[in-house]
């Protein structure tokens, strides 16, 4: 089972704090909504919890061991991170692409073919990166990150680019891996977050200002007061639905 715990998290860029203190532990099987206005740090907060970014103070451990202990192999095997931008070097095809994300875990993943026909790329695959619309990119990174079946997944506002149809789907197929998996996604659209994520954690200002149960955190007044927004959510069907009104 995947643990990932960060201690006092702190960066900063020149004068501007980024991440104040930041602590929290997460534990599989969860999908986890990072929310915050702009600015807030949830980008860089998924960094460190990557290991793409060394903070300034305190520390990451995954499964209890700090995270600066863990070789670039191993956490290539066990995590797989979608930025919110990806340009390739080169004007890969999407099969290559993906062929990328498999070879984190030689001989451990399915097929690069069987990967493209369980995502819908198969038709795409010849296609290169430059042909590809931004709905059609954030797929294939997807497809990538998925790729090697990882046990923590990190992804950065990966349906930002999608249209709803496919940001729904894109959801409900990081809800279903979430059933076994530890999946950490930064949101910007707060009815999704509430609909799919069993967790939500939120930040202001680099500071951690909530951290409740999905369902639980549109009562919490830090919530609204953070988006600066009056809200009211009506349950349409208790277990996914919500209208959300912004006031």
């Amino acid at each position: 089972m995947m643990r990932v715990a960060c201690q006092g998290l702190g960066v900063s860029a020149g004068d501007t704090v980024l991440l104040d203190n930041v602590s929290l532990s997460f534990t599989a099987p969860a999908l986890v909504g990072i929310l915050g206005p702009n600015g807030a740090g949830k980008s860089t907060l998924l960094r460190l919890l990557a290991g793409y970014r060394k903070p300034d103070r305190g520390a990451v451990s995954w499964n209890g061991r700090p995270l600066s202990n863990w070789t670039a192999t191993e956490r290539g095997a066990a995590c797989g991170y979608c930025p919110q931008q990806f340009e390739p070097a080169w004007n890969y095809a999407v099969a290559e692409i993906v062929r990328l994300g498999r070879d984190r875990r030689p001989g451990k993943a399915a097929p690069v073919e069987a990967i493209l026909a369980s995502n819908g790329l198969a038709d795409l695959a010849a296609r290169s990166w430059s042909q590809l619309s931004g709905g059609e990119r954030a797929r294939t990174m997807l497809a990538a990150t998925l790729a090697t079946k990882p046990p923590l997944v990190l992804a950065d506002e990966p349906g930002a680019s999608l249209d709803m149809r496919h940001r729904l789907a894109l959801l409900e197929r990081l809800k279903a891996y979430a059933g076994a998996a530890l999946v950490i996604v930064v949101m910007h659209d707060l009815d999704l977050a509430l609909r799919f994520c069993d967790r939500l954690v939120l930040l202001d200002g680099g500071r951690l200002a909530a951290d409740r149960a999905a369902g639980l955190m549109l009562d919490d007044p830090v919530f609204t007061a953070t988006f600066g927004l009056r809200l009211q959510a009506e349950p349409r069907r208790a277990d996914r639905d919500w209208v959300i009104g912004l006031g």
